[in-house]
């Protein structure tokens, strides 16, 4: 069995894999993982797709896509299986009236993929309330359980990006019951505070789908992986060459995170902009968005992250870092 990976993902974009499994379970998703691993091929481990870019040619590659599915709950901890589907998951802990992930509504892709990049928005990082997940380490075929100090947590980071490969098969997370702490950054974006995690996850999906963030068959701005790069950290003295309008927030150590979309637009880069006749084109609602405006290829997707890149470096010396996978380039 066989589909292209245009079929698959939120970009729609990929040529078809040599092979795709379709792991129903935890079981079925490690004995794919080893059983492709003891071959030697290329592989990869798909999700809901929502954070990859694939090339047109993956002939050799072999892809494992987790759909094993289920919650197991005991008071605030939850122990989600990998092929859940993110957004789903955080709806349960809402309607449970539990608090911790009601701002990470609306992102797409699965429970298994959220630590890999340790997900966020507004405020919370799924780093604040996983305490640990079970693990498949490649080559060995070694089952872990790996607490959430081994993980190596970071902004958008996590060891999985950091070359510790292998498949997750489940997460745990610890949440509480209550009043969910104060965000600063959500009440910026609407203006006013919101106190429960319904009405939080009510005006995050509302703010994330006014910028496209949210899957919709029929907004072409919604067919991307979301944020393209991340938001740049950089030094307090190099943030001081940046202009005082742009926006920033100072960190822990004392750097200074700016705003990867404000880096863009200022480089001369348009909402909706594209390359010629390419149908790869910057979000007409979100400057950190690159789209699939309908039949774009791979290599349509990669060449204009790349002028973005380029744009943003030549004019603010800042390198941008891609947030997906691309996978196949």
């Amino acid at each position: 069995m066989t589909r292209p990976l245009s079929e698959l993902t939120t970009m729609q974009v990929g040529g078809t894999p040599a092979e795709l499994l379709e792991a129903h379970s935890r079981d079925q998703l490690i004995e794919f993982a080893t059983g492709v691993w003891a071959t030697g091929e290329d592989w990869l481990v798909l999700g809901g797709g929502s954070n990859i870019v694939a090339a047109d040619d993956l002939s050799e590659l072999t892809v494992i896509r987790t759909l094993n599915r289920g919650i197991d709950r005991d008071g605030t901890r939850l122990r989600v299986q990998a092929g859940e589907n993110w957004d789903e998951f955080v709806a349960f802990t809402v309607d449970a009236g539990l608090t911790g992930v009601e701002a990470l509504s609306g992102i797409p892709g699965s429970v298994g993929a959220a630590p890999v990049q340790n997900i966020g928005g507004y405020g919370q990082e799924v780093a604040d309330t996983i305490t640990r997940v079970e693990f498949v380490e490649y080559p060995s075929g070694e089952i872990r359980v790996l607490e959430a100090s081994e993980l190596g947590f970071g902004y958008r980071d996590s060891i999985f990006k950091r070359g510790c490969q292998g498949v997750i098969t489940w997460v745990e997370f610890e949440l509480s019951e209550g009043s969910p702490a104060l965000l600063d950054r959500l009440t910026q974006a609407i203006g006013r505070e919101v106190s429960t995690p319904a009405e939080i996850r009510r005006e995050v999906l509302a703010t994330r789908a006014a910028k496209g963030m949210v899957l919709d068959a029929n907004d072409r701005d919604t067919f991307s992986c979301g944020s393209f790069f991340t938001n740049p950290i950089v030094s307090e003295g190099f943030s001081l060459g940046i202009p005082s309008e742009a926006p920033r927030w100072l960190q822990e150590d004392g750097s200074v995170k700016l705003s990867a979309a404000w880096l863009i637009e200022n480089s001369g880069l348009r909402k909706g902009f594209s390359l010629g006749a390419s149908k790869a084109a910057i979000s007409s609602k979100h400057s950190l968005a690159i789209t699939n405006r309908g039949g774009a290829s791979g290599e349509e997707v990669a060449e204009l992250a790349r002028f973005i890149q380029h744009q943003v470096a030549n004019r603010w010396g800042i390198n941008l870092e891609p947030e997906p996978n691309l996978i196949g380039f």
